[in-house]
């Protein structure tokens, strides 16, 4: 079985590649950009029968930071 963990810092939490893409974006000529926030997503090719409670917990111990960060976890 396959999981993605879509990881992404909270709001307010000031983002600097998100800002830093989100100038290029204007540099490069594309009006209109008011905001970009970056993230990851993480691929896991788990043991079938792996439970979505045992993915949320690498994702609290490792995967996220989540004091700083929210995840979604997608069963694919």
């Amino acid at each position: 079985m396959k999981a993605r963990v879509h990881v992404m810092l909270k709001n307010g939490v000031l983002d600097p590649q998100g800002e830093a893409v989100r100038h290029a974006l204007g540099s490069l000529g594309f009006d209109g950009v008011e905001g970009v926030r970056q993230g990851k997503v993480i691929e896991l090719d788990l043991a079938d029968g792996t439970s979505e409670s045992t993915i949320n917990d690498m994702c609290e111990k490792l995967l996220a930071n989540t004091v700083i960060e929210s995840y979604r976890v997608e069963v694919i």
